[in-house]
């Protein structure tokens, strides 16, 4: 169980999630001139993890729930905050002998791991903070697919994912959208995502393919390379014709004890047409005025350490996302299209980046009741577009301070 309080000094109206890509500009009104101050109880979880053993095959069922999905229609908290569960993590994992097999929903591969390629929340790297966006830069979503791993030694994982798809164009959690060219603005929501519709709305050629490497020499490192390959295509009902695109990218990570209690990570992702893995904040392609596809380049990395001092965490996180420039001419030869173009919105973002650090505390523990966690996390967050009118602002930045108390329930997975 979780309450979060959350302030910012601009109203973001982005819940207890930060939408990076949509900070307000100092000269948009209220949303610049109000801060927000809001106690939730989203972050809250409830889920149960199965584990056995049959015919030396051992299996872990995993299940997860949040209430981070919107409230009730119709309900607007004034007498009843009604915040509405939702799938979070629902998979299963096989092993057997050095073969593994999960199939379900899960963290994507492309997630960072502390330890090995593990699905577990507690193997993967996607930060400390109470920010149930994470932070920006780093390359994470949670969807349906299925994996397999090798595991040649207990030093070394090597796996591939195939994951859900999506031709994505922006418009998730403050993310950038591309400008279409105008006679081909019914791709948008139809053939290519702009989050109009529901989750599998647009189509696709083929699941995203993810392969990943990872490296435990020891418990104090963890060093991992992942790539990522993705395929997009429409039909261009003015020509009837097709375009086909092929998109990826790639990660080098690692976590590093350099002290006792004392951890290093470094997350670096980059890539043309993987935008949607950095939380949605650029878009994976352009629509050039032909109908063909264009991929988009962005790059997100998250720098930072974690520090342990008796029952209390501490963190600091640097992180940053860049989208590259695709800036396109419509067929009548004047008007601009794509992404960063002169005179293209102030949403289209040129850089992303955020500053928070933080601690978690136990005050409290006991093997047969539970545990009591305090937390606290500063946010600094700052975002400048690719054109900036004249006497528009350059950039614009805000400031979010989460304060979170936690009761988490008694147990352990079984040891075998």
């Amino acid at each position: 169980m979780d309450l979060t309080a959350t302030w910012r000094d601009k109203n973001a109206g982005s819940s207890i999630g930060t939408n990076f890509g949509s900070i307000p500009y100092n000269n948009v009104g209220a949303a610049a001139k109000n801060s927000e101050f809001h106690f939730s109880p989203q972050n809250s979880r409830i889920g149960f993890r199965i584990d056995g053993n049959w015919k030396d095959v051992h299996f872990i069922g995993y299940n997860e729930f949040d209430f981070l999905s919107a409230a009730t229609p119709g309900s607007s908290g004034v007498s009843n905050g009604a915040f509405v569960p939702r799938i979070r993590l629902f998979w299963v994992d096989v092993r057997k002998g050095k073969l593994e097999f999960l199939a379900g929903q899960s963290w994507s591969m492309l997630v960072p791991n502390r330890t090995g390629i593990s699905a577990l929340p507690g193997d993967l790297f996607y930060s400390q903070v109470i920010d149930v966006n994470y932070m920006a830069g780093l390359t994470w979503t949670r969807q349906p697919g299925m994996r397999v791993l090798y595991h040649p030694s207990d030093k070394v994982t090597m796996g591939v994912s195939f994951e859900n798809p999506s031709q994505y164009i922006g418009g998730s959690a403050g993310g950038s959208g591309i400008t279409l060219p105008s006679a081909l603005g019914a791709l948008a929501g139809g053939q290519l995502d702009n989050t109009s519709g529901g989750v599998n709305s647009t189509p696709a050629v083929m699941p995203d393919i993810i392969g990943k490497v990872a490296f435990d020499p020891n418990s104090k490192v963890h060093f991992e390379l992942a790539g990522l390959v993705s395929t997009f295509k429409v039909w261009n009902p003015l020509t009837n014709t097709y375009s086909t695109t092929a998109g990826g990218g790639g990660s080098i990570n690692a976590n590093l004890e350099v002290a006792k209690g004392l951890r290093l990570v470094t997350n670096n992702f980059y890539g043309a047409g993987g935008g949607r893995y950095l939380f949605g904040q650029a878009p994976d392609v352009v629509v050039q005025p032909d109908g063909t596809l264009k991929t988009v380049s962005s790059a997100g990395f998250v720098e930072g350490l974690e520090l342990t001092v008796k029952k209390t965490l501490f963190y600091a996180y640097y992180g940053d996302v860049y989208i590259n420039r695709q800036a396109l001419v419509d067929a009548n030869g004047k008007t601009q299209i794509g992404y960063g173009y002169t005179g293209s919105p102030n949403s289209q973002n040129r850089n992303l980046s955020e500053i928070s650090f933080g601690f978690n505390q136990t005050i409290w523990k006991d093997a047969k009741f539970g545990a009591i966690n305090v937390m606290g996390q500063y946010e600094w967050m700052f975002r400048d577009p690719w054109y900036v009118a004249t006497g528009a602002p350059k950039g614009t930045h805000d400031n979010t301070i989460y304060f979170n108390l936690r009761y988490s329930l008694p147990g352990s997975m079984p040891k075998f």
